[in-house]
């Protein structure tokens, strides 16, 4: 396996992280709509690193040959004026969950997410409309043309380089929050561009928060929101995401009517699970509400209750097995009205488990096993 430390320290093509790595000030600009058409540092850029990033990669043919299918797909939807993309995609040797844009039109998908998407040609959709949603945006030169613009302020700070001098560190916060807002709002209209490259290529909108669950459930510890967050999270995708999926999947529908026999095959099912709440009810003992709604789903689906309290490591690609070394409670359920809540009521001594377990995780699987979705338990009350 190749050391790709160096490499992804570099990248900042990259669009999963929004990376601070020029001098910004504060905000006088919602953000950048048009790129100037002479603009042409995104592509000069490309070319310089573009050796680097292939000598730390494979060609997707290699290992998944679903992937070359879905590219084509993909971008036979994209109708672009200007310049026409050399489009690849190329595996990371390592074990990450992530995927990375150039605005040459290279794909590079870490290995753990290739491992992920496996042979679901629906999975591996929603991983590359999303980077060839940022490709086709030229949401690189958005992001470095935003930065330009935040540099003509009259606060001047620098961010990224406690090395550097600095005339003034007055706005800081704000002008961190400003870049992370206008990161989070590239991400989400990504997404959205996404979902309508789905659709009409023949993939269910549903691959989207199936993939988005699923990375949610493969994180090492839970994520919450934040002012200075450069990607937004899973559940802040979720609702900003709600119109334009209903939107992508009216047009699924009306383009293909026999959706088993669409490109993306038969719909996965998809859970959304909300917060959990936690009520305490007696000494040692806890009610835990597990809010979830599901679709597509045939037969029953099991919510597991899980402790970790060092959130060393969610679950092995994909699969959540009884043989866990973690304390577990499971329930299983149809899940067949538009809210279905799930209760557990556990006390230690009534359980058996070590007094004072920390449940930390919910999880719901299918009847393989498989991870469908995770939640996150708020801190229990003592």
């Amino acid at each position: 396996m190749k050391d790709t430390r160096t490499w992804k320290s570099r990248f900042y093509l990259s669009f999963s992280v929004c990376w601070l790595w020029i001098g910004v000030v504060v905000a006088q600009s919602s953000g950048i709509s048009e790129v100037p058409s002479q603009f042409k540092l995104d592509m000069e850029t490309a070319a310089r690193l573009r050796p680097e990033l292939i000598s730390a990669s494979m060609p997707s043919a290699a290992r998944y040959t679903t992937v070359r299918f879905v590219l084509e797909r993909l971008v036979a939807q994209v109708h672009s004026e200007t310049s026409k993309p050399a489009w690849q995609v190329r595996i990371v040797e390592n074990e990450g969950m992530n995927a990375y844009a150039s605005p040459d039109g290279s794909i590079y998908v870490e290995g753990g997410l290739a491992s992920l998407a496996g042979s679901s040609a629906g999975l591996w959709a929603a991983i590359l409309s999303h980077e060839i949603a940022h490709i086709i945006r030229r949401d690189w030169a958005r992001r470095y043309l935003y930065q330009k613009q935040l540099e003509s302020g009259t606060a001047a700070i620098v961010l990224g380089d406690p090395g550097r001098s600095s005339g003034s560190w007055t706005d800081a916060d704000k002008a961190s929050a400003d870049l992370a807002k206008f990161c989070r709002q590239m991400e989400i209209q990504a997404d959205s561009q996404a979902l309508k490259l789905m659709a009409r290529a023949g993939y269910h909108p549903d691959f989207v928060p199936s993939l988005h669950h699923l990375l949610h459930a493969h994180a090492k510890s839970p994520k919450s929101s934040s002012l200075y967050a450069m990607h937004p999270c899973w559940e802040e995708r979720d609702r900003e995401l709600a119109k334009a999926y209903s939107e992508a999947s009216i047009e699924f529908e009306h383009l293909w009517r026999e959706w088993y026999a669409s490109p993306g095959g038969n719909r996965p099912v998809v859970v959304f699970a909300d917060s959990p709440t936690v009520r305490k009810t007696a000494e040692k003992g806890w009610q835990i509400q597990v809010p979830m709604r599901c679709q597509n789903l045939v037969g029953a689906v099991e919510v597991v209750l899980r402790s970790d309290p060092e959130h060393k490591k969610s679950v092995n690609v994909g699969h959540l097995s009884e043989s866990d070394d973690h304390q577990q409670v499971r329930q299983v359920t149809g899940c067949t009205s538009p809210t279905t809540t799930v209760v557990f009521s556990v006390a230690d001594s009534e359980t058996g488990h070590k007094r004072d377990t920390k449940w930390t995780d919910v999880y719901v699987i299918d009847a393989w096993g498989w991870v469908l979705a995770r939640a996150d338990l708020p801190k229990l009350p003592r």
